[in-house]
This record gives C-alpha cells, structure tokens and sequence, in this order.
C-alpha cells in the first residue's frame, strides 16, 4: 500500500512538472502538448490549448483570453475537424510545422512547406498570435508560421485584414457555424481589392455590407473613424501587400472585433469593473448600412421619413415600387447625358456621401482633383469623380464607370463626389470665366441670381454688415437660398474670396451653415446660402418682445449647438479653423430655431501641430474679441472659445456685452456677471422676462461655463472639447478667475512700445470679411 502511494505522488510530480514545463509561453520539438496542458503568454494575457465552444462536447485546439472569468475564444486551429474525446496531441515537428493528432492520425497542421525550419519553437505571444519561428531568430517581424496570417472570426490589435499580392494570400475573418460550432459559417469579412479597395461584410457571395474605400483618413462609410480616441487605424497599399489594421492607443483596453452568424460585426470591449464584453460599434447598424438598399443613384438619408432619395437630377425608375417603399430599381437621370454633343455634360458636387460601391472604378494616386474632371468628361462612361485621398486640400484621382450604387448621405464627415449631369441639368452649364475655373464648388451666373433676388431688390434685403448685403432668393424649382452679395469696398480681393469659399466648402456639420455655390462676375462677388427663416440669434435674445419665444430649454440646446460647431472647426474637421468672429448675428437658427454658424469671411486655418498665429490687422467686432487679439493680434482656438463665453453669457442674461447698462456700477456685461459670481448672487444675471422653468442650478452651470471661456489668460480656457462635456454635465467645472474686458466698454489701450504696430478695425456689430490664407 506505502508502494503504491509513492508510485501515484512520482506520478503526480512527474505530470506537474511537465506541466509546469509546457505552460509556459514556448514549446520546442522535444515537447508535446496533451488536452489539459497549454501555452500562457508571457504576460498572462492569451492562453493556447485544448476547448469545447458553448454546449458542444467537442474538443478544438485554440487561443483564448487567459483572465477573463468568460471563456473568448480568438482563434481556432482545427475548425472543420474536431475531436470527439481528450486524446488530442499537439506536437511540433522538426520541419518547423505544428501538428495536431488524434490516436496517431493526422488531424490537422500548419502547413509550412516554404520556409527552412532550424531549432523551431512555438511561442505564444502577448498580442494573442502564436508564432512559429527559429529559436535564434532576434527580428519579431521574422517567423515560419502566425496564426495571425489565418484568422478565425476574430480580429486583434496588429492583425491584418487584406491580401498579400507576391503570394496570393488573403487575410480575411469568418463566422463560426454557430456558437457551438466553430466550423467556417458563410459570413466573411473581407477587403475587396479592386482599384480602391474597401471592406466588405459578405454571405457567400452577396454583399450585405460596405464600408466605402479608405480616403487616407477613415473609410468612406465609417467617419466616426476619424476622431476616435480609441483606436489607431493604419491602411497599406504597396507593391508587395494591401491591408487594414488597427491598434490600441491604450494599451490597458481589452478590445475584439468578431465578425458572426448573422452578418453583423461587433467590436467589443472589455469592462473589468462590470466583468463583463460591452459592444462598442457594430455595423450594419442602421437602415442605410444595408448594401445597395436604394439602388442605382439613389441616396440613404437617417430621419427621413422616405429613407431613401434620389440624387438632385434623377427620378424614381418605378415610382410605384418607390412609394411603397420598394427602393431596389434606383433612380433614373431626368435629362439624358450628350458626351459628345454641341452641350457638354458637366458635373454636380455632392457632398457628406459614402461614395458609391468601387467595383468599376479607375485610380491615379499621382494626379489632382483638376486632371481628374478633365479626364472624366472626355470619358463618356466615367460618371464620377473624386479626390481618392481627402487628406489637407485632397490629392489622386478615383472615377467611376456604370451606375453608381450604394451611397448615403452623413449629417457630418463623408466625403464629396463629382456626379456627371447632362448640360441642362449641370450648374457648370453657367458660364464661367477664367477666375472660377478652380473654385471645386458649384457656380452660378450672376444673372441667374440677380433674377432669384428680383435684381436684389430692398423688400428681399435680410440684413447688411461690414462685407455687405444679403438678400433672399427663391430659384426656379422653389428652393430659397441666401445670397451674399460683398461690397466692392469690403476689402476681400479675388484670392481672398476664393479661399473663403473653398474653406466653406470642405465644411460639412448640421451647426454651420451650409454653402450652396458663388457667383464671380468681373467686380461682382456672390456666395449662395442655405436660407435660413428665423434669421439670427441677435434677432431674438436683444428683442424686447421676441426673445420672450427663446425659453430656458431652447437657450440651452442653441448653446450647446454652438458649441458643437465649434468642436467641429477646431477638431474634428479636416482642417483645424479658428472662425474669429463669432458673435449673435453671425449664429443663424433654421426653421426649427437649430443654430448654425456663419460668416467665415475672417476664418484661418491652423495646421494641425500649429496653436497660435499673429496678424497685424486685427478685424472683428469688440464685445466679442478677447484681450490678447486685440492688444497683440494673436489668436488661436482660445479666441473663439472666448467669443463662444460672450454669446452664453448673452443667452443668458438677454443682453449685450459692450451695450450693457447698470446704474450701480460702469461694468460690461463680463464685469456684471463676474461681480454678481464673486457675491455668490449669480442667478440675478438670469433674463427676468423668460419663464421660470429652468432649475437655478442648470442656470449657474451655464453661468459658470460663460465665465471660465472668458477669463482673461487663453491658457486658462477651457477647450471646446472640454467645454461640451461642461455642458453635459460631464466634467467638473474648476473656478473661474477674472474675465478679459470686464472693467467697462471703453476701447483697450493701445498696445505699448514693445508691442507691434497693429491696425484695429470695428463696426460696432459688423464686421469686414477678410479671410488670412495659410
């Protein structure tokens, strides 16, 4: 009996040691794994070995997280063909090749026959990839074999998705049969490499899903991409390979992306204070995520009644199918193209898309947006252009032949595309002269507009500033527009208006105000506007009897719309803009008294490591400048937020800055709010003629923003990314120090000796349009 027991602990002790000599991160040629043995990464983080998936008895050899309490499988081996009991071995063989046995027979391996294997071992690293390589190999790039190059449904940091064009080899996720059964389902995500390759969510061969081509900063159809503070997303197209992958900006973050059964993928993330996978993103998502829903030239729009629209110049193929909401036969062009006929087919710009399905498409990555027209419109089977990187001012050439299938419109990101129209239909049909010929924007004659502004008549006149007039216009299919027409004495020559409608043009976010074309007639300057009803925010918050209609709650979402649009210039646009006057007439509100923001006619564009510029002209409107604008010239992204204070702290109180009036005290407005925040008397700054509904704290909080975007020192503003956060209740709102300007309403003193000869322009609530290039 004493012998028996020794022999069982020898027993015991000579299992636990090969154990502990197996699970480790490695193994060698010597070395065998059975089921109940694994590899654990070095930093504890994957674990390799024998599993069953969900209720199966079945026994697959994978990768799986090692401390997470749910068993996540990443990668299988033997998909197709498992193993019925725990008789599996896994061994690695000289040649460099794992191999995975049942009692002898051969059930699956890795299939190096390409590769010299010398002294091989299998490691198991923390990136989740298990990597056969030659034991003195030092370059990690360098290996015999990866399960990263055959992925299962899983994508991981670092993993590719693509093709490798020497070889052949294709990267590419499939779905399990089901969660029981990691067998290859139908469902694959793959990146498709036609001309400009995109990701595509395919059932079999059907496509369910697109993600539109990579435009150097995010694919097409997913903008949210662009400012995600996540994940870092790289795209490669060389000679030798083309694929997708990401990476973690926070190495702490657990993160997946499974492609399933159903045809969803999910990026999941893992949450250690709930134990639990919280989904992230997933996509097909939303209506117009389904591929080609809307047919030829039709275009996808979220919180439209009809869901789907045909492009400007088309019409329903079958209107009957399309009222019943049976949107597969597309649209069908109004007037018919004539390539080579006596009128010349032009182009429509259309902005916010996901471009369309790229299958026939032509692309040059050397020639710009110019050379890329012309080449289309002396193709006659090329119905669209595009920039194919929208990087900066947008370089190379992308153009698409057939119909043009499975677009979507995006409130903001997306992407702009060149539609080929026939003459009648093209706003290019009016005539240009030599000075609009690189304006990449739709171009009106100025006689077309004179006549929608019945010749710019008094009655359609909807206000004037320092650059000039606006009027309203109605064009011939009912739309109202907004014209600008410039002074010729407002001071903005040629290239400077130029610029300023190629910035408006790039700008694409519900809280600006949208740029509908120009007009350039010799002396004559014209920018065409969205209309907007309620005309702007001064309209109604320093009316007497008007902004009585502006209640707490409107006040508080025109803030925060503001603010967004403001975000959207200084952040997530793709050019970093500093607006530099904003103020309460520059803020329009549509029909349904959403705020837009206007004028860009002073606006700069900072590159995107620059946070500070000097200008020797300092224009814009007091009141609404800060301090250091003023006495030095110097601006930044701190200059708006500071107007952005002004406007609350207007909104507010009903009243202006610079024509505000106590009979205790010489303060502005800035002066009164702060003095009122000192002596913790803050909500008397409230407009006394607005309902009470709004809770006194609610009213502070925004009190208390106003005043920290206008503190004195820039460094000491807030952002506007923290800013919006502030108004959401977010963040924790640290104390304001004393605002710039807040002593009365008389002009700065002029700078000292030290300082630059600075030239201040000021219209008292107008302000001259003059716009600073880069």
């Amino acid at each position: 009996m004493k012998f028996l027991s020794f022999m069982i602990m020898v027993a015991y002790i000579l299992v636990s040691s090969l154990r502990i000599s197996i699970a480790n991160d490695s193994m060698n040629v010597l070395q065998s794994m059975s089921d109940g043995v694994s590899l654990v990464s070095k930093g504890g983080k994957f674990e390799f070995g024998f599993f069953s998936p969900g209720y199966s008895q079945k026994r697959y050899v994978g990768i799986w997280y090692k401390n997470i309490p749910i068993q996540t499988v990443v990668w299988v081996a033997n998909k197709a063909n498992p193993i019925n009991d725990s008789s599996g071995i896994i061994t690695l063989n000289s040649t460099g090749n794992l191999v995975l046995t049942q009692n002898a027979y051969l059930v699956w391996y890795t299939n190096n026959s390409h590769k010299q294997a010398q002294n091989p071992v299998v490691v198991l690293l923390d990136s989740g990839n298990l990597v056969i390589k030659n034991e003195e190999e030092t370059d990690p790039e360098v290996c015999l074999w990866q399960s990263f190059d055959y992925p299962s449904d899983t994508l991981l940091p670092g993993m590719k998705l693509g093709r490798n064009i020497r070889t052949g080899h294709e990267w590419k996720l499939t779905s399990w049969e089901n969660p029981n059964d990691p067998s290859p389902g139908d469902i694959y995500r793959v990146l498709e490499l036609y001309n400009y390759p995109e990701l595509y969510v395919m059932k079999g061969k059907k496509k369910v899903y697109r993600s539109g081509p990579w435009n150097g900063l995010y694919f097409s159809g997913l903008p949210y991409l662009q400012n995600n503070t996540i994940f870092g997303y790289n795209f490669v197209s060389n000679k030798d390979e083309i694929y997708f992958t990401f990476s973690l900006l926070n190495n702490f973050v657990i993160e997946r992306t499974v492609v399933n059964q159903t045809g969803i993928v999910y990026r999941y993330v893992w949450l250690e204070g709930d134990h639990n996978w919280t989904m992230h993103r997933s996509y097909p998502k939303e209506f117009c995520d389904n591929y080609g829903l809307c047919g030829a030239y039709g275009n996808c729009i979220i919180n439209q009644t009809q869901g789907c629209q045909c492009l400007k110049g088309f019409s329903p193929k079958s209107p009957q199918a399309w009222a019943s909401s049976d949107w597969s036969q597309g649209c069908v062009r109004n007037k018919p193209l004539s390539c080579n006929g006596e009128h010349k087919d032009g182009f429509v710009k259309f902005e916010g898309l996901k471009v369309p399905d790229t299958t026939q498409t032509w692309l040059d990555k050397t020639i710009g947006l110019e050379e890329c027209r012309v080449k289309c419109l002396n193709n006659c089977s090329c119905m669209a252009y595009s920039n194919s990187d929208i990087r900066g001012a947008g370089s190379g050439c992308v153009m698409w032949y057939g119909d043009l299938i499975d677009m979507r419109q995006f409130e903001t990101g997306g992407q702009g595309l060149h539609i080929r129209m026939s003459a009648s239909e093209s706003v290019t049909n009016y005539s240009k002269d030599k000075s609009e010929k690189d304006i990449d924007l739709p171009t009106f004659d100025f006689s077309f507009i004179s006549n929608a502004t019945n010749d710019f008549s008094q009655s359609e006149k909807l206000g004037q500033g320092g650059f000039g007039s606006v009027y309203k216009g109605i064009l011939p299919d009912g739309q109202e527009i907004a014209v600008k027409r410039l002074s010729k004495t407002s001071g903005q020559g040629l290239d400077e208006f130029k610029n300023e409608v190629m910035l408006i043009a790039k700008l694409q976010h519900r809280n600006l105000v949208k740029l509908l074309g120009c007009s350039i007639q010799q002396d004559e300057k014209l920018l065409i506007y969205e209309f907007m009803p309620n005309r702007s925010l001064d309209y109604f918050i320093f009316d007497s009897t008007r902004h009585t209609l502006l209640g707490w709650t409107k006040r508080f979402e025109i803030i925060g719309g503001i603010a967004r649009g403001l975000l959207y210039l200084h952040q997530d646009s793709r050019l970093k803009i500093i607006h530099r006057d904003l103020k309460t007439s520059n803020v329009l509100l549509d029909s349904n008294m959403n705020p837009k923001i206007s004028d860009f006619g002073m606006a700069r564009t900072f590159g995107l490591d620059q946070d500070e510029a000097n200008t020797n002209r300092v224009m814009g409107t007091y009141g609404y400048m800060p301090p250091e604008y003023v006495v030095h010239g110097s601006f930044s992204v701190k200059s708006d937020v500071f107007s952005f204070g002004v406007i609350v702290l207007e909104i507010i109180s009903g009243k202006k800055n610079r024509a505000f009036y106590d009979p205790h005290h010489h303060l502005n407005l800035l002066g009164h709010a702060w003095r009122l925040w000192i002596e913790k008397r803050p909500t008397e700054l409230m407009d006394d003629l607005v309902d009470n509904s709004a809770c006194p704290s609610e009213i502070i909080r925004y009190i208390h923003i106003g005043l920290l975007c206008v503190q004195q020192r820039p460094e000491d503003r807030p952002n506007m990314s923290s800013v919006t956060l502030f108004l959401n209740g977010e963040k924790l709102l640290p104390e304001p120090n004393q605002p710039g300007f807040y002593t009365g309403k008389a002009h700065p003193t002029k700078p000292n000796s030290s300082s630059r000869n600075i030239d201040v322009y000021s219209f008292n609530e107008m302000s001259n349009s003059l716009l600073e290039p880069r």
